[in-house]
């Protein structure tokens, strides 16, 4: 018996809720699904199936490094599912990638219908380096079905062409830990060398630098913080120890992704959205594959039912929105298609690193991932507040409605060798504020969730971001995050002289406190602050209120809509402004009635100077703010 999902063609078994409460899924749901993903995409397949050429635009990298990608990337789901059944593969998938193996690595690089294209360095079409770790991790975990009955020369053909890896240069980020995942195959299979030490030990000591604490990785040396984390920085290296039976490494970095999980388990809301934050989110449900790799290992603070209920309420939340299409394809966007979710890197078979996820599926079916009964995801616990002062991220969580919003004090997408410039804006990273259930509006529209400073009528961006720190948080019902930032123009000068913002976001219960101290603004110059995009038809709330400082409110259309809506509307805040001004609002997104009366929320405000002073009605309690340059206190009680 199948249990069809509205929006999606996948075949699946009946919902199960005895053992999933929560979900109704099951491990068999999940080897359907990676079943179901597998005969679709197979569609597609070159006559060899070396590559598996899937319809849509081509990426910046060229159609047959797409093909390679479909191919890659499928196989992963593949050699999760296969391995995590002991080898049993009732639809001969290994047998298809076997195949392809050999057609792509007889010719690499000749432009034919099967070969593959060479791996060279990120700034020649460095794609195929990406890829080249997702067969050699799907490689190493089906050894003794696949690599090991390999003909021996495909086998040499397969190491010359994964060796492309080794002797060219990655993107200067997670990329390190392609030719990482490579040499942990090749030295598993004994065909390890000086070579592959090189590039263990160079990606080793990458991610050294790269460790912020909290479980948190930049991605590269820069303050890139997002679901990266997750599906790359924890995913390869805990993955690579857990197979070798390195007990140093997987101390290591079990412990990393064990802290990392204490955060990260708190990002999926009561409806099983991963937070739509940073780039790459085509991925969709690859945002819980460190959850289920946390459960498979052991690095997890998370029960196994809390697990499950998060891998599994992820995976459900994208198949019953139509990510799949009617075609069984996961498609390019967030829901359904999207383009704003999309970057120039993303091809038609990019959305299928989401078989990261299926690496839960090496867990096997009596492992406690499998048999425990779900239990409360951590956002359907108790309200929570988390602030991550590593990140500079502030979580917010609230039980009644299931909505988590992360407000962004921290990360940014600005890498060391750029400069800060409006024309590189990044709506995935630049805005104060993501969550569960709203994405961020285009960049042709206005900007959600953002203080602009206007000068000659153009509006500034947020770029680079300095965290001045991030407190409270977990058992004390509150907290807070603080940043400053250089407005950046296009049209015009890049940037006003002396022009600083300084932001502090407090939260408690479904309220935000915003708090901005704007120096240096020139004569004529206004601001304004942007709320929650929501649409017409939407279940949430978004509302904004002025508290200091703020003259006027309005609402401004966004008619290229966001990844959750194709119309949104956001509240907008606006004032004039000249030299130093300090601005105090109250924001709010949520699904509880009333949720828009935020005027007799705060019965007091009181500024002096650089210090702020709420006073809250509902408990009389004080929340204060001392913004001091390059220091912020923060005080409540």
């Amino acid at each position: 018996m199948t249990d069809p999902h509205p929006n999606s063609p996948l075949e699946l078994p009946a919902d199960d809720r005895t053992a999933s409460p929560f979900t109704g899924y099951t491990r068999a749901h999940w080897e359907a699904t990676a079943d179901g993903l597998l005969k679709a995409a197979w569609r597609w397949a070159t006559p060899g199936g070396a590559l598996l050429d899937l319809p849509g635009r081509p990426s910046a990298s060229g159609v047959r490094s797409d093909g390679l990608e479909g191919y890659a990337r499928t196989f992963l789901a593949a050699a999760f599912r296969v391995a995590g059944a002991d080898g049993k593969d009732p639809h001969g998938w290994l047998d298809r990638y076997a195949d392809g193996l050999a057609a792509g690595t007889r010719t690499p690089g000749r432009d034919d219908a099967e070969s593959w294209p060479q791996i060279l360095d990120h700034t020649v079409f460095g794609q195929p380096m990406v890829e080249s770790a997702s067969v050699a991790i799907g490689l190493r975990v089906t050894r003794p079905w696949l690599w090991d009955r390999l003909d021996p020369a495909v086998q040499d053909r397969a190491e010359e062409w994964l060796r492309g890896a080794l002797r060219h240069t990655p993107a200067p980020n997670n990329w390190y830990l392609f030719p990482y995942s490579v040499a942990g195959f090749l030295d598993s299979v004994g065909r390890g060398d000086a070579e592959t030490a090189r590039a263990r030990e160079r990606a080793q000591d990458l991610m050294e630098s790269w460790y912020r604490g909290q479980g948190w990785y930049a991605d590269g040396d820069s303050r890139a913080f997002d679901h990266y984390n997750g599906w790359a920085l924890h995913l390869y290296p805990v993955l690579d120890a857990h197979l070798s039976g390195d007990a140093e490494l997987a101390a290591h970095y079990g412990a990393r992704l064990r802290e990392h999980l204490e955060g990260f388990g708190l990002l999926f809301g009561g409806d099983g959205a991963p937070t739509h934050f940073g780039r790459s989110l085509t991925y969709r449900f690859a945002a819980g594959a460190a959850v289920g790799l946390g459960a498979l290992t052991g690095d997890t603070p998370l029960t196994p039912g809390a697990s499950r209920r998060v891998i599994s309420g992820s995976l459900r939340y994208f198949l019953d929105r139509g990510a799949t299409g009617t075609d069984g394809l996961l498609s390019l966007g967030w829901h359904g298609p999207h383009e704003a979710t999309l970057q120039p890197y993303s091809a038609p078979a990019s959305p299928y690193w989401a078989s990261k996820a299926f690496v839960s599926l090496l867990a096997p079916a009596d492992h406690p991932l499998w048999t425990a009964t779900e239990e409360p995801a951590p956002s359907e616990g108790p309200d929570r507040v988390l602030a991550l002062p590593a990140p500079g991220l502030l979580v917010q969580s609230t039980r009644a409605d299931g909505i988590v919003r992360l407000h962004n004090h921290g990360s940014d997408h600005v890498r060391p060798h750029e400069g800060e410039s409006a024309v590189e804006d990044d709506p995935l990273y630049s805005r104060q504020a993501y969550s569960t259930v709203t994405g961020p509006t285009a960049r042709a529209n206005t900007a959600d969730n953002h203080l602009a400073v206007v000068v000659a009528g153009t509006r500034s961006g947020r770029r680079a971001i300095r965290p001045l720190g991030a407190g409270g948080g977990e058992g004390w019902g509150w907290g807070w995050a603080a940043s400053w930032h250089r407005p950046v123009f296009t049209g015009g000068a890049p940037m006003v002289p002396g022009l600083r913002v300084e932001s502090v976001t407090v939260v408690r219960g479904r309220y935000e406190l915003r708090v901005h101290r704007v120096l240096g603004a020139p004569h004529g110059a206004r601001v304004e602050q942007t709320g929650w995009a929501t649409g017409p038809e939407s279940s949430v709330t978004s509302a904004l209120h002025g508290l200091h400082g703020w003259e006027s409110r309005d609402e401004v259309r966004a008619p290229q809509g966001t990844a959750y809506t194709r119309w949104a509307l956001l509240p907008r805040l606006s004032a004039d402004a000249e030299g130093t001004v300090l601005l105090v609002a109250l924001a709010s997104l949520s699904a509880e009635p009333g949720a828009d009366a935020l005027d007799a929320v705060v019965s007091g405000v009181n500024v002096d100077g650089d210090a702020v002073e709420v006073c809250w009605a509902e408990d009389s309690a004080t929340t204060r703010i001392v913004l001091g340059g390059a220091t912020v206190a923060v005080a409540h009680g």
